[in-house]
């Protein structure tokens, strides 16, 4: 007879659970930015609430995983984990922000560029037309399927760095006697 204890818990499931919870914080973030007009600036400060927020999702996804499987997890188990995580939340926020560019701000793009106009001119020692020349050529990857096929790649990359440290410091193998 098979106890529950003896039961492995999926790693999936966490990921998948954390994974919403940070793409419902991604949306409630981005919203927030939104209503302050800055979800077309982007920034340090926006990088680093958002890595703060994948960290941190990763890292309760890693210890409830832990907790329902005996107090272990192997490295791997946290790496899934960790990916997983952010490439749900990743999922979650491309589509959002799909959403936003196409309906909620239909010139968020143009926002965007204008406000990267500003900053390169303010900025760097680039004449106006070398600005413009670079923005035309930025328009080139900001298509949504490549906002899309970049941020899934993003997700997984960030959830893998982000994963490798907290994986290796919370992995507990079975010891065998």
């Amino acid at each position: 007879m098979i106890k529950t204890e003896d039961i492995k818990p999926k790693t999936g499931k966490f990921a998948l659970h954390y994974g919403l919870v940070l793409g419902a914080l991604s949306v409630v973030f981005a919203l927030m930015l939104y209503s302050l007009e800055m979800h077309y600036q982007g920034g340090f400060m926006v990088l680093g609430v958002s890595v703060v927020l994948s960290i941190s999702c990763i890292l309760l996804g890693m210890i409830q995983y832990k907790r329902a499987n005996n107090n272990l997890m192997s490295f791997g188990e946290g790496l899934k984990i960790g990916v997983g995580v952010c490439l749900v939340g990743g999922i979650i926020g491309i589509v959002f922000n799909q959403i936003m560019a196409g309906v909620i701000d239909p010139e968020m793009m143009a926002k965007a560029a204008e406000y990267q106009k500003g900053l390169l001119l303010e900025t760097t020692k680039m004449t106006p037309d070398q600005i413009d020349a670079q923005l035309e050529m930025g328009k080139k990857f900001s298509t949504p399927s490549m906002q899309i096929i970049f941020g899934l790649i993003f997700s997984v990359v960030l959830g893998f760095l982000l994963s490798l440290i907290p994986a290796l410091i919370l992995k507990k193998q079975e010891t065998i006697q």
